[in-house]
């Protein structure tokens, strides 16, 4: 299945990312795409502070390539890979490992290379107008069952 939404401005941004938050569970991987100032990192950030539930400082991984924080039930995993030049590199930063335990939002994904999870999640960000055209695709049936069942209001 694919979905394609408009996302006006960042508030829409953060209501994809709240609505998406608690429906993710450990073994589920997002894969980000999209140019640079697309929107990942925010996404990534409203993510992670609907899941943890509070207001927390949620930096870029640009530098340190990966930042994780306890959620309670599960680990989340947010991967900076853009410098990243081999897929191999990937495997010293332990990423593959957390696919199977964690929630894991990966932005710049292609670096990967095969070790992007078959049942990905991948959501693609570009500018469009004034705003951002997100596209969803992959993941777990049931995720796609969730938005067939309580889509948010005001997202289409």
């Amino acid at each position: 299945m694919a979905l394609s939404i408009f996302l006006a401005d960042d508030a829409a941004t953060d209501q994809l990312a709240v609505w998406l938050a608690p429906r993710l569970r450990a073994g589920d991987a997002v894969m980000l795409r999209g140019p640079l100032g697309a929107g990942k990192s925010h996404f990534a950030r409203a993510l992670i502070r609907a899941r943890l539930g509070r207001m927390e400082d949620v930096p870029s991984p640009s530098f340190t390539l990966v930042q994780v924080y306890d959620a309670g039930d599960t680990e989340i995993w947010h991967a900076d890979l853009y410098r990243l030049s081999h897929p191999d590199d990937v495997l010293e930063l332990g990423l593959v490992e957390a696919f199977a335990t964690a929630i894991c939002l990966v932005e710049w994904p292609d670096r990967l290379g095969p070790m992007i999870p078959a049942d990905a999640l991948h959501l693609t960000l570009s500018a469009q107008g004034d705003g951002r055209l997100a596209q969803l695709s992959g993941g777990r049936p049931a995720l796609w069952a969730a938005a067939v069942a309580d889509w948010p209001k005001g997202l289409s």
